[in-house]
């Protein structure tokens, strides 16, 4: 009992330090989270549970930042890091890098990080190993995202950078922006795969390339629809260059309009409902498949049963996983 409140002591102090920025706090939570043993779950399920509260709605923007490889995430990220940073805002940013099929790990490192200032207590870095995720994102994104959110003004994911597949960004975040190079016909493959439906904002970075990049954003404000399948926003096609720094306080601007729109719609918090129910189904169809999933009523209707409730990330999971496991007492609750 004495170790059980010991426990509950440290994660509320852990909780308190992660709110008020501090880094040693923030190292510590995300560990516990990309913690799978079994003795740290319990630990885990409180501090979201104390970050998180009653509410998904924290005045944290989570931006996701997606588009093929070797186009500039980085550098456009370190851009937008710095112009941020000039206005008074602090930054959290985790870097998604793909799987090393040996060991498991991330092959590419904090990329963003060596752009920035290592002295800037307003910036923090995390990279984590996409672990062969399909969407290109981590299992833990969502949970880091709400550590991340409690300590700052904004949060910027920027993921694998895979191709065609790379959607799952868009239920992770409140704006998505979609990156293209100049030239490289991955804009064009991208359309043919709708990728680029789900975009709120997109760029074509290394507009110092001319011609060439003003033809694309041509091509891509040429293949949009008036407005975002999610409604109340019109997609723009907006040219920066990372190397030249052009075009990065507009990029800045329109992603903080985006995020006003949300908000003076009111469609961050049921957004952000759909994003957490989008996790757990996603987690117990990893875990039990789609017969489990079925076995609850279907996918909608655990996004209804979950949007409904209290948000409590860990804590509705496990006890949608305990409904299978006493149904089938082979599996372990």
């Amino acid at each position: 009992m004495s170790s059980q409140s010991d426990d509950s002591r440290q994660v509320d102090e852990l909780a308190a330090g992660v709110q008020r920025g501090e880094r040693r706090a923030l190292a510590e939570a995300l560990n516990l989270l990309d913690d799978r043993r079994d003795s740290s779950r319990a630990r885990s399920a409180e501090l979201v549970h104390l970050l998180q509260g009653d509410t998904l709605a924290p005045g944290a923007h989570m931006i996701g930042m997606t588009g093929p490889p070797g186009v500039g995430k980085s550098s456009l990220g370190a851009c937008l890091i710095t112009e941020w940073r000039r206005r008074g805002l602090t930054v959290g940013v985790l870097a998604v890098d793909p799987s090393s099929p040996l060991s498991g790990g991330a092959l590419l490192g904090d990329r963003l990080r060596l752009h920035s200032n290592p002295d800037d207590r307003g910036v923090f870095f995390r990279s984590l190993s996409s672990r062969g995720h399909y969407g290109g994102l981590s299992a833990e994104v969502w949970p880091m995202c709400q550590v991340m959110a409690s300590a700052f003004d904004i949060v910027m994911i920027e993921t694998v950078g895979v191709g065609q597949r790379e959607i799952d960004i868009s239920r992770m975040c409140d704006t998505t922006c979609f990156i293209a190079q100049p030239g490289s016909g991955d804009s064009i493959q991208s359309l043919k795969a709708g990728i680029l439906e789900v975009p709120h904002i997109l760029v074509v970075n290394k507009a110092d390339m001319g011609a060439m990049a003003t033809r694309t954003a041509s091509e891509l404000a040429g293949a949009l629809t008036a407005e975002h399948p999610d409604g109340a926003w019109r997609v723009p096609v907006l040219s920066t260059s990372a190397t030249q720094g052009s075009g990065i306080s507009e990029l800045v601007d329109c992603l903080e309009a985006h995020f006003q729109t949300l908000l003076q719609n009111k469609l961050l918090k049921h957004r952000r409902r759909g994003y957490q129910a989008y996790w757990i189904v996603n987690r117990l169809q990893e875990e039990f498949g789609a017969h489990g999933v079925e076995r609850l009523g279907g996918e909608a209707a655990i996004v209804e049963q979950i949007q409904s409730e209290i948000p409590d990330l860990y804590r509705q999971y496990d006890a949608l996983r305990r409904q299978l496991a006493d149904r089938s007492p082979t599996i372990k609750s």
